[in-house]
């Protein structure tokens, strides 16, 4: 007598399956690990240029001609503690100096020369006048056919 066959899966066919579906998830897994690394890696690449973008306009601000050569420090910005490198350099224009500043994590050591997230590059000083502080008087400008503000005067000599 024949025995009539049940339905269902063998045990081979379920472990096959298993091995494929166990698969695949180690797949998606490693893409979203990836993912979220690079995501935090370009966060902090993002926030060290803040900080470099930051640490030039307090230069600018502070309204002191930075010396020129090489400074470092540590700053703390959006809850992590940084290392900065400022470096000023002459340039051939009398009283501008080009400010290079770079940034990385500060629990990342590094040589000097490398493992910086973000550099960042500025100018200090006065690009449109003489560097005696000498600033020119450029007049003043209206939109014609609109009314020059009070106290102030069309170029053509009309209000």
């Amino acid at each position: 007598m024949r025995r009539a066959r049940r339905g269902g899966f063998t045990l081979i066919e379920v472990l096959v399956a298993l091995a494929i579906v166990a698969i695949g998830m180690a797949a998606v897994m490693g893409a979203l690990t990836s993912s979220a690394n690079t995501l935090s890696y370009l966060r902090d690449k993002t926030f060290a240029q803040w900080l470099a973008l930051n640490q030039i306009a307090s230069l600018r601000l502070s309204g002191q001609q930075p010396s020129t050569g090489n400074s470092d420090g540590d700053s703390d910005f959006a809850g992590r503690s940084w290392h900065w490198r400022q470096q000023v350099v002459a340039t051939e224009v009398p009283g501008v100096e080009r400010i290079d500043i770079s940034v990385r994590p500060a629990d990342l050591k590094a040589g000097d020369d490398s493992g910086w997230f973000a550099t960042v590059s500025g100018i200090w000083g006065d690009a449109v006048g003489t560097p005696n502080g000498f600033q020119p008087h450029w007049g003043t400008q209206t939109v014609s056919g609109l009314a020059a503000s009070p106290g102030t005067q069309n170029p053509r000599g009309s209000r």
